[in-house]
């Protein structure tokens, strides 16, 4: 396998707001003589690539290879290509998307990436049959401009179907004088490596529930979005807000669409994505990173008189209504528009299921924000940014790891992560990046994902290879915040309990000296048991002594001795204080007390950002109030998950948000999503210890009549189910062989009838 670095481009300009470059098409003929023994590309197209092999799509999904710096990594992908030739002439056909290479919004400083170029194929092929081995790289094909006029990953695609040369992608096309040699590109600075991380896939397919006439609501984008554009006019316009078509397709999602029509040459069709609706109109005012008329839309213009069919490319978006304009009301059928929901390839490794119904609601709606938000890694929404922020992956790893088998996508993920780190240790807050992040947005609470993804993977699937790729890493990180620490020898950097109910994201409650240092006190935590799991016992000496240095000077500054409650006396702060052990075992049960006290005085309703959030509810039902964070959870009343079923919420939002700027917020976040690890663990029974050793100890929460949960560990699948019969809780666990289960019934001993 070669890895060619000879790459080319079409041509050295590239698209932008104000001038649009069309994306090139590249094709290579040919010939097959009897028996191919072997036939293998391996290609680098930056940013996406599209592959054909003699007409046939063969891309490993959208999006391909990656989503990545080119100057980190640069990810190929290898075809077998036996199976698709044929004897006699063959054809390699290929389209090129901008990808990551050319992201064109200014906002986190994209437009100024210093890779940012026209796009850029390299790629080897290699052909053995009975006559010959043939092999060529990319300056040995030729190219022209195609019938993509504008593409962005985030914005969306503009196709002239009028441009696209009939037959190209197949043997017996003529190429014409508009077809060249590429010219030469610089190669990016990036190591070359093939991409393990699982595909984007097509995964469902959604009908539109209702289409009816109806318009646009109003969209300004930020100001600097405009400042950025220096006076210039974009090429396209905003969209026309009156006249088209509202398609509603049931719940909030990430995909693509198939446009299925039969329309006229030069028939041009806009399609405009939104998650909601606002005043009876279609409202997509909270992407507002955006010029408007770039803000996830797509343009399709036909081609001919025939029934066309178009999916795009190169881009994905988050939605549940496609405005739809440029069309008449004959064409206006359910049938023109079909959803096309779209995450990476992940087995399904966990499921809960119980009798009431808001509860399995919940779950159901936090898994789709889950899986519609994995586009190679978990994004923090599918719409607005598509970016890799690393507290939104944090927060939801470990119920990620217990529901989906994202532990490849993850480890491929973490190569990226530790290319952005900087020589001093230091991490941004989103990955991929170039330059932006460093010095906003990141933390302890974000960079903890270089230790909780490798934890979460070593504890749910016994693998240490991924300790190994971020051990020296992790001592890096540690060494660097270590020098972080102020005169009291606590961590304040950064970001800490983002977006609390109902308060803009940095008005947090929880003192960021007390988060930021806890959060590098379970770094210190996990990273000793990692490194010592792997016999580092120099490294796991030093995250040992920082830990306990941290530990000793939280418990100084922000434990009142005297009332066991931590400064601030907010849920957040009191509930980390018990769940990261920041009390001691002998402290904990009166700290438990002035957490429920702290609770009655917020009347029972949740108060904390994301941090709090993510460890308030195991808090309570570790102390034996189960049924209070039941309630909690399931609630009807705002700001409870049960509210978000009420409203009709098909996804997770951003925030608890009860006030006119919930409209400004993302409608499909993950990271307030571990209520599924809650459910599993709690009603499920479901604790898993490591990979060869879970704890069944189910909650049997009132009012509830029976509950399912399962997990797949390594050996095989863990199920529990329990139902209530006669005064009886009958409790059925299945275990796989090579799996030490613990089953524990606790209270409800003399009430449980147990199978196994």
């Amino acid at each position: 396998m070669i890895f060619s670095k000879k790459f080319v481009s079409e041509c050295r300009e590239y698209s932008s707001y104000t001038e649009h470059v069309a994306a090139p098409m590249f094709r290579k003929i040919f010939a097959v003589h009897g028996e191919v023994r072997i036939a293998e590309i391996v290609i680098c197209g930056l940013g996406f690539y599209d592959l054909f092999l003699n007409g046939r799509k063969i891309t490993k999904g959208l999006l391909a290879p990656y989503v990545s710096n080119p100057d980190h990594i640069l990810y190929y992908d290898r075809y077998d290509i036996a199976p698709y030739l044929q004897p006699g002439e063959n054809v390699i056909a290929i389209m090129l998307g901008d990808g990551f290479l050319n992201c064109k919004t200014h906002v986190w400083d994209f437009s100024q990436n210093v890779f940012r170029s026209a796009p850029k194929l390299a790629v080897h092929v290699a052909v053995e049959d009975e006559e010959e081995r043939q092999e060529w790289e990319a300056p040995d094909f030729l190219c022209r401009k195609g019938p993509v006029v504008f593409n962005d990953y985030r914005n969306g695609i503009f196709f002239d179907k009028r441009l696209e040369p009939e037959r190209w992608k197949l043997p017996g096309f003529a190429e014409d004088d508009s077809w060249h040699s590429p010219i030469p590109a610089d190669p990016p600075r990036g190591r070359a490596k093939l991409c393990m991380a699982e595909p984007v896939v097509v995964t469902g397919e959604l009908k539109p529930v209702k289409v009816w006439p109806g318009e646009l609501a109003d969209y300004a984008a930020k100001p600097d979005v405009t400042e950025a554009l220096g006076g210039r006019d974009t090429v396209e316009q905003a969209p026309v807000r009156t006249g088209g078509y509202i398609y509603d397709f049931g719940q909030n999602n990430t995909g693509i669409f198939r446009l299925k029509i039969k329309g006229w040459p030069g028939q041009r069709v806009d399609i405009q994505c939104a998650e909601t609706l606002r005043d009876g109109a279609v409202y997509y005012g909270n992407m507002y990173y955006y010029p408007d008329g770039y803000a996830q839309r797509d343009i399709y213009i036909v081609g001919s008189e025939n029934e066309e069919i178009f999916e795009p490319m190169f881009t994905c978006h988050g939605f549940r209504y496609l405005y739809v304009s440029g069309i008449t009301g004959e064409q206006a059928t359910p049938d023109l528009l079909t959803y096309l929901t779209v995450s990476s390839d992940l087995t399904e490794r966990g499921t809960f299921s119980c009798s009431d119904e808001t509860a399995n609601k919940i779950y159901e709606i936090a898994r789709r924000s889950d899986i519609s938000n994995f586009i190679y890694f978990p994004l923090d929404c599918p719409h607005r940014e598509k970016n890799g922020w690393t507290g939104d992956a944090n927060a939801s790893a470990e119920h990620m790891i217990l529901t989906i088998g994202a532990e490849d996508s993850y480890r491929e993920w973490l190569c990226n992560l530790r290319c952005a780190q900087r020589e001093d240790g230091k991490l941004p807050c989103i990955v991929p990046t170039d330059t932006w992040g460093y010095d906003w947005g990141s933390g302890p609470a974000w960079d903890r994902v270089l230790f909780e993804l490798p934890y979460c993977i070593w504890k749910y699937r016994g693998e240490t290879a991924v300790i190994e790729e971020n051990a020296h890493a992790m001592l890096r990180y540690l060494e660097y915040i270590g020098r972080r620490r102020n005169e009291e020898g606590l961590i304040a950097v950064g970001l800490g309990d983002w977006v609390p109910v109902n308060r803009e994201g940095g008005d947090y409650q929880a003192p960021l000296g007390f988060t930021d240092s806890v959060m590098v006190y379970d770094m210190c935590c996990k990273g000793r048991m990692m490194f010592h799991a792997l016999g580092l016992d120099g490294h796991a000496a030093f995250a040992e002594q920082l830990g306990e240095e941290l530990l000793a000077a939280v418990r100084s500054r922000y434990i009142d001795r005297d009332t066991m409650v931590i400064e601030s006396a907010c849920q957040t702060a009191q509930a980390m204080g018990i769940y990261y052990c920041i009390f001691s075992d002998d402290e904990k049960p009166e700290a438990f007390l002035r957490l429920l006290e702290i609770l009655k005085r917020d009347g029972e309703k949740l108060t904390c950002g994301f941090l709090g959030t993510r460890v308030l509810y195991h808090v309570l039902a570790e102390g034996g109030e189960a049924e209070l964070a039941w309630r909690m959870i399931t609630g009807k009343e705002f700001p409870a998950y049960g509210y978000l079923v009420e409203q009709g919420a098909t996804t997770l939002p951003e925030q608890f948000l009860s006030d006119e700027r919930k409209w400004t917020m993302s409608q499909n976040h993950h990271f307030l999503g571990d209520v599924v690890q809650w459910f599993m663990r709690y009603p499920g029974g479901i604790r898993v210890t490591d990979s060869s050793h879970v704890v069944i100890r189910p909650e049997f929460i009132e009012g509830l009549n029976d509950v399912k949960a399962s997990h797949c560990l390594p050996a095989g699948e863990i199920s529990v189910s329990w139902r209530r019969e006669n005064g009886w809780i009958r409790l059925a666990v299945d275990c796989p062989d090579g799996v030490v289960c613990q089953v524990e019934t606790g209270k409800w001993k003399d009430i449980v009838d147990l199978e196994r």
